[in-house]
């Protein structure tokens, strides 16, 4: 008799692949928002367009992390994709944040804790999906 031996973070990997998905298209949202307010900015002379290029990194890293959320999280042999998935995302994530100080904002430390959150742990699903 046979048995099915799932691995070990495929519901984990699930999770936080839904968990994502839910994050991207809200980020996406609120990216495109920002994006509108800092046409504004520019336009009374406030903002700069550095601003621009990080909301642009920001709509970017949204989208991955959409798209990394639905990967296959069944297949353990998909695992390693799901791990750079996870990487560029965060290293996007940290990429706008930098680009935000860079243009004359703040430095975003809540956003960019939430921004690492989400990768991290689909990461480390990943890295348990690896393993038998």
């Amino acid at each position: 008799m046979e048995q099915n031996i799932q691995p070990q973070g495929k519901n984990f990997l699930k999770v936080t692949g839904i968990l994502m998905i839910i994050a991207g298209a809200i980020a996406i949202i609120t990216s495109l928002i920002a994006i509108a307010g800092i046409a504004f900015l520019i336009s009374i002379g406030a903002g700069t367009p550095f601003l621009y290029v990080a909301s642009i990194f920001m709509v970017l890293s949204s989208a991955m992390e959409l798209v990394a959320g639905v990967k296959n999280c069944v297949r353990p042999d998909k695992a390693q994709s799901c791990i750079v998935w996870g990487a560029v995302v965060a290293a996007f994530c940290v990429l706008g944040s930098i680009l935000t100080v860079v243009g004359g904002g703040s430095f975003p430390v809540f956003s960019l804790l939430l921004g690492l959150v989400l990768p991290a742990l689909y990461i480390i699903g990943a890295v348990k999906n690896q393993q038998k």
